[in-house]
């Protein structure tokens, strides 16, 4: 959690319904694509409403945190882009601690209120959604994407991906692959 004025914190992660002047910045955002004249001069206006529509919010209170350079979220977020940066090579969590500008105890502590695990099971969560993309255009090759996403070992990488997508990396990339090949043949 991140420090509040007062002692108490505000959590990493919230969620709540858009409020429509919001979703209607955003709307007016996205057309803007289709209009290359306008884009340039506009985007920018548009940008800063949705920004101020975020700060002044209902959770206002955490996206102001995000822009702290100080705060505690900034801090897990400079370490979390580190990590999916560098997700295929092993790294000590004091190492990132310090990255973050933080003891190993609070970064544990502020890392999990932000992303709601640890920094080593974030890790493997990057490793295996990175593996399972691979798989999907490499599906014969299961012990090199392994070694591409940072496992050592074979067993392991085929062990903990069977646990996190229920079915062993070669089947999965099977499934992945007639399901594209199901969706791309049924598309117009």
């Amino acid at each position: 959690d991140a420090p509040r004025a007062g002692g108490s914190t505000l959590p990493g992660i919230a969620v709540s319904d858009a409020p429509d002047p919001l979703l209607d910045a955003v709307v007016r955002l996205l057309r803007l694509l289709d209009e290359p004249r306008d884009r340039t001069v506009l985007a920018p206006l548009v940008k800063r409403e949705i920004l101020w529509r975020l700060i002044t919010g209902e959770q206002g209170g955490i996206v102001r945190q995000l822009g702290l350079a100080d705060s505690s979220l900034s801090h897990v977020a400079r370490s979390v882009r580190w990590i999916r940066e560098h997700y295929a090579q092993p790294f000590k969590v004091e190492d990132v601690a310090q990255l973050a500008g933080m003891s190993v105890s609070a970064f544990y502590r502020n890392f999990q209120a932000v992303t709601a695990m640890s920094p080593i099971q974030f890790q493997k969560q990057i490793r295996l959604q990175e593996a399972r993309l691979l798989l999907a255009t490499h599906p014969n090759d299961v012990t090199a994407v392994g070694h591409r996403v940072g496992y050592d070992s074979a067993s392991q990488f085929s062990r903990e991906y069977r646990r996190q997508f229920g079915a062993p990396p070669s089947q999965d990339a099977a499934r992945l692959r007639h399901t594209t090949h199901t969706t791309a043949g049924a598309l117009p």
